[in-house]
């Protein structure tokens, strides 16, 4: 479907796919929630979930024995589910509520008029009593973890309350959007131990330098806009130098992660998967062209592939414990 929604008729956002699955199997109807939601761009929940996933492995694998079983040294896959879902709800619910306070914005905004606030696809009320379904399928997945997690959880809420009001008084808004997208580096070890340790600190700091970076590279998209709206961001702040501090912000993203993966003893192998990310880190930084809309969004996506390989270098680590003895 090529129709971009506007005032006078109903179609895909700006930046959705063509063709997605939003607008092939549900009814027209729901159309305006699915956008509000963001599940026709599932990059936002993917980069949200990857943070929830590291920890998670991250305890799983942590301060190894090589007597312990192999099930014991991988992620539960009840926990990943519970993320998951997580992740899903609760960054709907966060665009949700970034739409009800950005509609002004949103409405000047070549790329975001489109958006069903703006183009008068559903009212406010209606987007309010959206986010409360979505808040509240994020509350029962929460209340499935230890109390330690519980109330880890509930305070990152004030972080989300904030968000969007950033980058009205501030040029890191995407400093702000990072301790919100990964909280979840915190979450995993949480739920796994209880409490907070040095390993997920790391992991929580350098994950806050990821998001500033991809970030930084997504806003590229609206600067000239934000710049005529008086949007702030680190886009417009960074300019001609970004790729300068993307090679600081992803090289402290990698230099984080390799102190929590030490700190948590977590097997040698699981640095491959560090090696393979600051690999596609390098290619984004030298691939950047800050004046190609189009490619800054395709280089932002492609963050999920960093989040696969952080992942899997875990995950082989773990198993690298368990089967070496075998060897």
């Amino acid at each position: 479907m090529e129709t971009i929604q506007s005032k006078a008729a109903q179609g895909r956002v700006a930046d959705a796919p063509s063709g997605h699955w939003v607008y092939r199997v549900l009814p027209r109807w729901l159309w305006p929630y699915a956008q509000l939601a963001r599940w026709d761009r599932p990059i936002g929940w993917q980069l949200l979930l990857w943070p929830c996933w590291w920890s998670a492995a991250l305890a799983a694998s942590a301060y190894p024995r090589p007597t312990d079983p192999l099930l014991t040294l991988l992620p539960a896959p009840w926990y990943l589910l519970l993320f998951f879902i997580g992740a899903v709800a609760m960054r709907g619910a966060g665009c949700t509520y970034n739409d009800i306070v950005d509609e002004d914005i949103d409405n000047q905004v070549e790329r975001t008029r489109s958006r069903p606030l703006p183009a008068g696809k559903v009212t406010r009320r209606q987007a309010w009593a959206f986010l409360i379904i979505q808040a509240l399928v994020g509350l029962v997945v929460l209340l499935q973890f230890n109390s330690f997690a519980i109330l880890l959880g509930i305070v990152s809420l004030a972080i989300v309350a904030i968000y969007p009001f950033m980058k009205r008084i501030t040029n890191w808004p995407q400093f702000v959007l990072g301790l919100a997208f990964s909280w979840g580096a915190l979450m995993g070890w949480a739920a796994e131990f209880g409490d907070l340790d040095g390993p997920a600190i790391m992991l929580y700091i350098g994950s806050i330098l990821w998001v500033i970076g991809y970030d930084t590279i997504y806003a590229h998209q609206d600067k000239e806009d934000d710049a005529i709206v008086g949007v702030r961001s680190t886009a417009r702040l960074f300019g001609d130098n970004t790729n300068t501090w993307l090679v600081g912000l992803y090289g402290g993203t990698l230099i984080c992660f390799a102190i929590a993966f030490a700190s948590a003893q977590v097997p040698m192998p699981a640095l491959a998967g560090l090696i393979a990310a600051g690999a596609h880190m390098a290619r984004q930084i030298v691939r950047l062209d800050i004046n190609d809309p189009d490619q800054c969004l395709r280089l932002f996506k492609s963050n999920n592939q960093i989040g696969w390989l952080i992942f899997l270098g875990l995950i082989g680590g773990a198993l690298w414990v368990a089967l070496k003895p075998l060897v």
